[in-house]
């Protein structure tokens, strides 16, 4: 068996010993840290998260915290989304979007206060471009990476179980909001997000050393609602239709590209540095996009490459991301096809590393 080798680079997380213990099987490299990929199966897992309630190690969502007067103007410059309207308590998807319109990252924007915000990011170094943007821009503003590790509660009994660790205020929060709960003598962000479709929060854990505290209280606090520790489940995020980044999309890809237009309001979102590029994309309209595939026939092998998409001897498209789904009884996949072919109930081919498939295109996701 092939083995990473282990360094300083790779930062364990506050949780780290919790996962161990709980049995990981397998990891994966993110944002330079360790995130859980499988525990006991990926299909045990993903049948687990849709029935009980999960407690994921996701610190490597690292924080980039924006501090200082012009701390609100910098992030509409990062992002096409108008944020004009967002209110301190708020959670707000958002591309992030780099001078020729490419996605450098799609992370959640939490804004504490008129004067400070943090970005939770996805797999990419974009605590550099933000730094680059401020510094160019001669901005007010700090821009660091706190010690923020959030863990996520994920699963039908993500309420109950959290109640019983914050109190039953913590239903009270709304979708992508959130709140202020205590815990350990410390004031935590907890929001109503997640990445999964199944329910659940992400607790801004500040300072490490409670860490292990909070995740033995979940625990204990949940043995009845048969808690386990997770981690973002490869069936259920492709049926969900939830993009990794790294994975279905990358700088080459606009937002359009990727079916997020609806988060772009590139004519009113003024500041933002790719909005003359995106502009262009707007009024031309994306050559190719993101689509929900359906594979035909047996479990297909793991993903760990694009696989072309083809009609006839043309290649239409590429698979960047597919699983057999136990729930559907299908193979189901993310896909960037081309707008010959991108339209609900085309038939196409997918070259997987076991020959030709053949394969449809969807009209939506799974969930």
């Amino acid at each position: 068996m092939v083995q990473i080798s282990l360094s300083r680079r790779l930062r364990r997380t506050p949780f780290s010993d919790g996962v161990e213990a709980a049995g990981v099987k397998a990891y994966t490299v993110y944002n330079h840290m360790l995130l859980p990929t499988v525990f006991r199966s990926i299909q045990e897992d993903y049948r687990h998260l849709k029935e009980a309630v999960q407690v994921w190690d996701v610190a490597c969502e690292r924080q980039v915290e924006m501090r200082g007067p012009d701390a609100g103007r910098l992030m509409q410059m990062l992002t096409p989304r108008d944020l004009r309207g967002m209110l301190p308590g708020q959670c707000y998807y958002v591309p992030i979007v780099d001078e020729t319109g490419g996605m450098l990252n799609d992370p959640v924007a939490v804004k504490l206060a008129e004067d400070r915000w943090w970005v939770s990011i996805a797999d990419s170094d974009l605590l550099f471009w933000i730094k680059g943007i401020a510094y160019g821009y001669r901005l007010d503003v700090l821009v660091d990476e706190p010690d923020i590790s959030p863990l996520a509660i994920q699963g039908p009994k993500a309420d109950d179980l959290m109640a019983r660790v914050f109190g039953d205020s913590v239903r009270d929060i709304r979708f992508f909001r959130f709140g202020w709960f205590r815990f350990g003598g410390r004031d935590l962000v907890v929001a109503r997000s997640g990445y999964s479709k199944q329910g659940g929060f992400e607790i801004y854990v500040e300072g490490g050393d409670i860490g292990m505290p909070l995740w033995q209280a979940l625990m204990e606090a949940g043995r009845d609602l048969d808690v386990h520790a997770g981690c973002p489940n490869l069936i259920e995020r492709i049926e969900s239709g939830l993009l990794s980044y790294g994975n279905d999309m990358t700088d080459d890809n606009t937002p359009h590209e990727c079916g997020l237009g609806r988060f772009c309001n590139t004519h009113s979102a003024i500041g933002c540095v790719g909005r003359d590029a995106l502009l262009r994309v707007a009024r031309e309209g994306p050559v190719r996009q993101i689509r929900p595939v359906e594979i035909h026939g047996d479990p297909v092998p793991p993903c760990d490459r694009h696989w072309p998409v083809v009609a006839g001897d043309r290649q239409v498209g590429s698979i960047s991301s597919a699983a057999w789904s136990p729930d559907f009884e299908t193979n189901v996949a993310i896909g960037m096809i081309r707008m010959t072919h991108w339209d609900a109930g085309t038939e196409v081919d997918v070259i997987t590393p076991d020959g030709p498939r053949a394969a449809t295109v969807c009209e939506t996701f799974w969930n």
